[in-house]
């Protein structure tokens, strides 16, 4: 088991000039770990608000106060500019997230973080491939966490990385303190699991798809938003900081995310860690794509994960796309402010911004622009511009 971590720790701490990286069952364990390492419970993390309801969850049961931040419009990442100085004084980490592989700010972060004392920790689920300021995404935090269940499709595992190797014992211990013991049933049902999707799909079974994917804990939410539960919810606060009493939000979608993982779900993500670069290549050849046409608002050079296009109708558009079999998926709408409420977190300074951005962004495959665009420009759906109307 050890050699086995060993090798795709060593292929990550290649893509990222040797810094230290720890593999993990998931990207959110991976930064309950981080958060619980580098933050004292009680603390206020600033943190997107267009992000996934599991990393809210997260960062409940790190026992740390999430504090929405004001978003840029065009791309969704953070707007430092707008954030007001006496937010500052009162934090105790940021968190990036890195939309869709579209960085934050980091150097921005990372002075502002350095100025304070406080960490920078980077979400770079969707970012294995992005840079930002010549370097790469995960480079600029005390600490950062990918997911390999994105890029590569292996849809389990990520990598903790951080810059002090002196910690690796430290962190290597609270990891395996946490871990789950591999269960053989569990490794049958991820070995089996691609043909099981494969088989239903290629006969266009698209409901039973969906079944497949409940069954094994990976599709789980009905709306966009998974249901908050507020009266469970302030129950589990009393008791943060711990996964325990938040582990059914934390688990939506992926109830392996800490669970040891067995030497055939290892050798498969080695596999498939290995194609990496030729699927970063497709994606950038699509998110080029994609961003010169009509509703394309950013200008990134990035392998985009997802390619967040902006339509005046999100819905219309996505109803549009699934129609031809193309899953719409990471939407985050509405802003974790509006799902929460302030009773579980900070309220944004600036709201309207990250509101109309989870409104009208449309995140695609970049791997199926050609299909994306076809699509939509034959069922006529309308670019919008931030300041249009609506």
């Amino acid at each position: 088991m050890v050699s086995a971590y060993a090798e795709l720790e060593e292929r990550m701490r290649g893509r990222l000039g040797g810094r230290e990286c720890l593999h993990v069952p998931s990207c959110r364990f991976g930064l309950y770990l981080a958060l619980r390492h580098w933050c004292r419970p009680g603390g206020r993390v600033l943190m997107s608000p267009v992000n996934d309801d599991v990393i809210f969850f997260v960062v409940l049961a790190a026992g740390l106060r999430p504090v929405q931040a004001p978003l840029d419009p065009r791309d969704g990442s953070i707007d430092t500019a707008a954030v007001p100085e006496s937010l500052w004084s009162g934090l105790s980490a940021v968190l990036t997230t890195n939309l869709y592989g579209n960085p934050d700010p980091a150097p921005e972060l990372r002075a502002r973080c350095d100025a304070r004392g406080i960490p920078l920790l980077e979400d770079a689920a969707h970012a294995i491939g992005s840079t930002v300021g010549g370097r790469p995404v995960g480079t600029w935090g005390e600490a950062s966490v990918f997911s390999l269940s994105k890029h590569t499709g292996a849809k389990t595992g990520g990598f903790l990385a951080f810059d002090d190797p002196a910690l690796r014992d430290e962190l290597t211990g609270a990891r395996d303190e946490l871990l789950h013991p591999a269960r053989t049933t569990a490794e049958l049902a991820y070995l089996v699991r691609p043909y099981a999707e494969a088989t239903v799909r290629g006969l266009r079974l698209v409901k039973a798809a969906h079944a497949t994917l409940r069954l094994l804990g990976q599709q789980e939410r009905e709306e966009i938003r998974m249901p908050l539960r507020a009266g469970e919810l302030k129950q589990a606060l009393a008791a943060a900081p711990g996964l325990a009493p938040f582990h059914s939000w934390v688990r939506v979608d992926m109830h392996d995310y800490r669970l040891g993982p067995g030497p055939g779900r290892l050798r498969r993500t080695g596999r498939l860690l290995a194609r990496l670069d030729a699927t970063l290549a497709a994606h950038r050849a699509g998110t080029e794509r994609l961003l010169a046409s009509e509703w394309g608002g950013l200008d990134t050079g990035q392998s985009l994960f997802r390619v967040p296009l902006l339509v005046e109708d999100r819905n219309a558009a996505a109803a549009a796309l699934a129609r031809r079999r193309i899953v719409t998926g990471y939407l985050y709408d509405p802003p974790l402010d509006t799902y929460a409420g302030e009773l579980f977190t900070d309220l944004s300074p600036a709201p309207e911004p990250a509101s109309w951005f989870a409104r009208h962004a449309l995140p695609v495959d970049p791997r199926r622009a050609g299909e994306v665009i076809e699509t939509l420009r034959a069922a006529g759906v309308r670019p919008v511009r931030y300041g249009d109307r609506g």
